[in-house]
């Protein structure tokens, strides 16, 4: 696929991120310092995310929550 074809991300904030994490279930745990510990406990195991509290998240960073979180791509897409 082209780049082009591809949804593209939004810019999101760490609180953002955090929202829409809640929406899908997880619970803000801790935070330490400049990251939000947020938490889904799901058939025998627990989902654990790191976010960082920054007012934009680096693409790369933006992936791996996605990644780590296991919510579909679609709903940080513009």
């Amino acid at each position: 696929m082209w780049r082009s074809q591809l949804g593209k991300l939004r810019v999101f904030s760490g609180k953002s991120v955090c929202g829409i994490l809640a929406r899908h279930g997880f619970a803000e745990i801790r935070q330490r310092g400049s990251h939000i510990i947020m938490q889904k406990k799901i058939a025998g195991t627990t989902i654990t995310v790191p976010i960082p509290n920054h007012s934009e998240l680096r693409l790369g960073t933006l992936q791996s929550i996605i990644r780590q979180s296991g919510i579909p791509k679609n709903e940080f897409e513009s």
